[in-house]
């Protein structure tokens, strides 16, 4: 575990905490279905019940993703989104909200091609709070893990229900910010959440960190966000959100004026959903 000083993510997990309710986590593209779009619907993230925000940038080959994200990155990525969109995105949102933390989720290739230091600086400028890599292994810590600790951006890991009792320790080595529990084998958006195994699996990974574990994939309804919500510390929704985004586009691909009332409003339903988890 790193031994960096407390960010906007350990601060709001600690708030939660005390409140005695797990954090509802939204998953947005940036730049999708456009830039300003995207950016509206981030800034109304937080007012819609969003406790945390990842934002996903835009990969040609997102291998653990479904075909909603997929097809999100696409969109972002033909509209001519680039990294530093995706920043200018966090900068702006900033703007009006220092609160809310922000995770950038997403591969390393891109920021590779930016970058290590470079991207790190202008992350934290920007004013990300966390970065989830899916690519990196624990093996690779030094690429990217450690100088995002030293940077002050937390580095938040997956485990999945294949990370075996052998596995946990080397991926919980230089977690921080909360534990991403994938709680389906397999790619975003292909299956449904169950809470029976959940709660064993997070139960399994908070023996062995003091970190809270938020629970992802497959998330699909308020009634998932709840029952999900009711065992872990946090629940995680991103292909239903990015679908209704899709939903939202006329024939031509085009924002529609429905499409940021309905995601905002879908959102908010996710977040009374887990707002109304009952806690062990």
């Amino acid at each position: 575990m790193s031994t960096q000083s407390e960010t906007r993510i350990d601060l709001r997990f600690a708030a939660l905490k005390a409140e005695g309710r797990a954090a509802f986590v939204a998953f947005v593209t940036a730049g999708d279905p456009d830039l300003e779009t995207s950016l509206e619907i981030i800034k109304g993230l937080p007012g819609a019940g969003t406790d945390l925000i990842e934002i996903g940038m835009p990969f040609t080959d997102p291998m653990a993703e479904g075909p909603p994200i997929q097809a999100s990155y696409l969109r972002a990525l033909n509209g001519g989104q680039t990294m530093r969109k995706t920043l200018d995105i966090v900068s702006r949102f900033r703007e009006g909200d220092n609160d809310t933390p922000i995770i950038l989720m997403g591969y390393y290739n891109p920021v590779y091609h930016y970058g290590v230091d470079t991207f790190l600086a202008d992350a934290k400028k920007a004013g990300v709070d966390g970065l989830i890599i899916v690519d990196l292994p624990a093996e690779e810590d030094e690429e990217l893990c450690l100088p995002a600790m030293s940077a002050g951006i937390n580095f938040i890991r997956l485990a999945t229900p294949t990370t075996d009792e052998k596995r946990l320790p080397a991926v919980l080595k230089n977690t921080s910010g909360f534990v991403y529990y994938v709680s389906v084998k397999g790619i975003t958006g292909a299956a449904a959440a169950e809470a029976t195994g959940v709660e064993e699996a997070v139960a399994r990974i908070k023996a062995q960190t003091p970190l809270p574990v938020a629970v992802g994939f497959g998330i699909k309804t308020p009634q998932n966000a709840a029952a999900i919500a009711g065992h872990a510390d946090g629940a995680v929704v991103g292909s239903a959100i990015v679908d209704l985004i899709k939903d939202n586009l006329d024939q031509s691909g085009v924002t529609t004026p429905e499409l940021v009332p309905a995601v905002l409003e879908f959102v908010k339903s996710l977040a009374d959903g887990v707002r109304s988890a009952k806690r062990p």
